[in-house]
Parts: structure tokens; C-alpha cells; sequence
């Protein structure tokens, strides 16, 4: 079993923390016949693969290292650029796909409709050690640490995570966010020979993990339960991965059943692939209610209750 961080040389975001990771002791080139223009390091357990193209549109990546290497992937890291709208400097996590999409909408940043990979179970403890780090290189407050909602691609069928710096080309190339992000994965994979953090084990006391359901695309209600109460935390559905038709605009039922469009397809694509990266998790939805109409909550609440998934509040993850 072998862990893969992928990085692309075409990203500053990407390339940069990839290049301050292989700085750190115990890193050797691993020859594999991927591709001839991707290059491959390794250190124990851990595999480094840089390659010249999008982040999003390299699909299959865990797949084709097994074909070519042999070694079979158990988790893969993405090593990419954030952007927003405010341009405010951020280091980020986030689980991906597109779990709301249908066959034949557009797949303007890679992935599969109706699809959503497997959360990395280390996210939750990991946004935790970020936040600790980005603090000792003096990154806070200047820098935002949070979390995204699910989003985007590429393909893959491993426990996957994107770690991400933000917002514009200025931080893109900050060498201190870069060296952030590699001891993020130096220290979070005991690459330094201390634990690893973030190894799911379904028979701690602790076993309690959050799928996050509407708000915004930086969750931040759902993150503020991440961050206090130690919780595991797999896919983040914000508003806009929850497309419901307004039942006032038609003439159907105002029930679960009744209201269309393509929510329920996205929240049983993040539950399932949640519960299937965290076996024997006890799996709780945590719902944003200010970010739901009446008729949408009572929808969501329903649609939950049918598919006997528990509902968490703040206080059941404590």
C-alpha cells in the first residue's frame, strides 16, 4: 500500500509545496513507466508524482500507478491552487466531485456526473494541524484556514483530498504557504518518523463522522464543529450541489418525493462514499438550517429519514 501526492509542475500552488516536500530528508527518485513526461520520488510509504498537466483532467491516476508500478494506492493528495472571488490569501482542504450532476451537463472542472470520490478520513484532523502550522510560520491571521464544500474533479476511486493555497497568482507562489503545506504532509504522515495523524480506526471512542449538508461553499458552520470538537468530517454539499425545484412552481407535492431536481441524487452519492471511506463510522448529517427555505429543510429532513440516515446536531459530535 502506498500513498500518492500528485502535483503538476503548470501550478505554483501545486509545484512549490511539492518541491519544499522533496527538501525534507528520505526522498529517492522512483522510476515508473507512468507516462515518460510525469516523475515519480519516493519516501517509505509515500509516492511523489509530478506531472505537466491540469490537476482535474488527470482521471485514474491510483489505477494507472497500479498498472505501471504494481503498488496498489490506499489514499491520494492533490497538491493544486485556490481561486475566489475575494482574492483573499488561504490555505484549504476539501473532498471532491460532482455528485450533482447529471449525464450530459458540462464538466467544467473534470470529474464524473452524479459522482463523488471517497473523503480522505484525514481531512477533519488535518484542517486541525494546518491551522496549528500556518500559526508557528506566522501565516494567521493573514492567511484564511478553512475548509471547501465537495467539489470538482479528477476520477478516482482512492480516499482523496485537495490541498489547496488561495486566492490570486501573489500567494499562488508564497514560498512560507508552500513550506506550510509540506510539513501539513510531512507531520500528517509521519514522514518525520513521528505517528501519522488521521488514521480512521472505527473502534476509538471517538467514531462520529459529519457529511455536511447546504450553506455556503466555505461551510463554515460545518467547519466550526470540525475544528472544536475533533470530529471526522467526509463530503461537504453546500447549497448549490442541492438543485431542488420549488414545488410553489409546480403542481406537484411539496413532500420529499415530490420535489425534484438533483438533491437527492448529490446527498446519497456523498453518503455513500462517506460511509464507504470510514467503515463502521457512525455517519451523522449536520444540516445548515439558515441556509434552507422551510420547504427545503422539511424536504431534506424527510429524504434523510427515509434513507435512515441520522441527523446531528452540534452537540451530538462532542
Amino acid at each position: 500500500m502506498v500513498k500518492l501526492i500528485v502535483s503538476t509542475t503548470i501550478d505554483p500552488a501545486s509545484i512549490n509545496p511539492a518541491t519544499a516536500l522533496l527538501a525534507m530528508p528520505g526522498w529517492n527518485p522512483a522510476p515508473s513507466s507512468l507516462q515518460d513526461d510525469m516523475k515519480s520520488y519516493a519516501n517509505g510509504e509515500v509516492r511523489l508524482l509530478q506531472h505537466n498537466n491540469r490537476i482535474i483532467v488527470e482521471d485514474n491516476l491510483d489505477l494507472r500507478w497500479e498498472q505501471a508500478t504494481g503498488e496498489t494506492v490506499d489514499e491520494i493528495i492533490f497538491l493544486s491552487k485556490h481561486t475566489a472571488v475575494s482574492n483573499k490569501p488561504a490555505l484549504t482542504i476539501h473532498p471532491i466531485g460532482v455528485p450533482h450532476l447529471c449525464d450530459g451537463d458540462a464538466l467544467p472542472q473534470g470529474g464524473k456526473a452524479g459522482w463523488a470520490a471517497l473523503p480522505n478520513p484525514r481531512m477533519g484532523s488535518w484542517l486541525r494541524l494546518l491551522k496549528k502550522i500556518a500559526a508557528s510560520h506566522s501565516l494567521l491571521p493573514e492567511f484564511e484556514i478553512t475548509m471547501e464544500a465537495t467539489h470538482h474533479g479528477p476520477v478516482t476511486d482512492k480516499p482523496t483530498m485537495f490541498l489547496e493555497i488561495g486566492s490570486t497568482e501573489e500567494y499562488w507562489k508564497r514560498q512560507d504557504a508552500a513550506q506550510v503545506i509540506a510539513q501539513l504532509i510531512w507531520e500528517g504522515l509521519g514522514l518525520g518518523g513521528g505517528a501519522a495523524v488521521g488514521n480512521w480506526n472505527c473502534e476509538s471512542n471517538k467514531n462520529k463522522v459529519l457529511i455536511g449538508i447546504g450553506g455556503g461553499h466555505y461551510a463554515p458552520r460545518h467547519m466550526d464543529i470540525v475544528l472544536k470538537d475533533n470530529v471526522w468530517v467526509g463530503h461537504l454539499l453546500s447549497s448549490y450541489s442541492l438543485p431542488m425545484e420549488d414545488p410553489s412552481q409546480s403542481k406537484t407535492d411539496s413532500s420529499a418525493s415530490g420535489i425534484g431536481g438533483t438533491w437527492k441524487q448529490a446527498i446519497m452519492a456523498a453518503y455513500e462514499a462517506t460511509r464507504s471511506a470510514f467503515p463502521g463510522g457512525e455517519i451523522l448529517a449536520h444540516l445548515d438550517h439558515k441556509s434552507f427555505k422551510g420547504w427545503q429543510r422539511n424536504a431534506v429532513t424527510e429524504f434523510l429519514g427515509q434513507h435512515n440516515i441520522k441527523i446531528g446536531k452540534s452537540i451530538d459530535f462532542c
